[in-house]
């Protein structure tokens, strides 16, 4: 049984990856790069820091995001890569001949799980929980998805290595955002708000805006440097 779905796993990778494409080739090698959604992070950085009135419960807030990213992808990275040891599939002694890569890359020797999914899913998980806004959900989910896919895109990890790693990254963001809850409740008061200018934990929704824009802003990015690509 197990092989059967290791086999599923090689199949479904090679239909999903790669393309003909150089200049699809050229938006994914810049949305799998972590300085490009440097922006994404400033932006929700400036959410927390506009819509909380004190600097111990904003660097609470962004604590519980490094803790989000230590539990999500230095676990991974540091424990359960070296530890499962499985190939990525630019590695795979079985199907590496036939993965396509991009300018030569290939990643590290091990992908399961994926770092990219869980850390991207932890943080849209926990963002999502602490705002109540649909338009942030939406964006953080869909930016995970995005990094998920460029991965499947390059090669450098099978679907199942993506979808545990969702699983994992959902199942910390949930957790770092019911520690957050609970030490909230214990030393802060928290508000409802009722307001259609706020969601119902406090957020401007014109800052949430913000937050979209600048991820729609990161994706036009890509595509324009992919076309600069095809030219120099």
């Amino acid at each position: 049984m197990l092989d059967l779905l290791i086999d599923f796993d090689r199949w479904l990778l090679l239909a999903v990856n790669g393309s003909p494409s150089l200049y699809l080739d050229g938006v994914v090698k810049t949305l799998t790069t972590a300085a490009t959604w440097i922006p994404l992070y400033l932006a929700l950085f400036y959410l927390v820091m506009r819509n909380n009135n004190s600097v111990a419960r904003i660097a609470f807030i962004v604590g519980c995001a490094a803790l989000c990213y230590l539990l999500a992808g230095a676990f991974d990275d540091g424990i359960v890569k070296p530890l499962v040891a499985r190939w990525r599939p630019t590695h795979d002694p079985v199907i590496g001949w036939q993965v396509d890569v991009v300018n030569g890359y290939r990643g590290g020797k091990y992908g399961f799980f994926s770092a990219h999914a869980c850390n991207t899913f932890s943080l849209a998980v926990f963002f999502s929980l602490l705002v109540r806004s649909r338009l942030l959900t939406t964006a953080l989910v869909a930016w995970s998805l995005v990094n998920c896919w460029t991965r499947l895109y390059l090669g450098v990890h099978f679907p199942g290595d993506i979808l545990v790693g969702l699983l994992w990254g959902g199942l910390v963001g949930f957790a770092v955002y019911r520690f957050y809850t609970r030490m909230l409740h214990r030393y802060i008061n928290e508000l409802n708000f009722v307001s259609t200018q706020y969601t119902v934990t406090g957020y401007q929704r014109s800052d949430i805006d913000v937050v979209a824009s600048v991820l729609v802003y990161t994706l036009v990015y890509a595509m324009l440097r992919a076309c600069l690509m095809l030219y120099v």
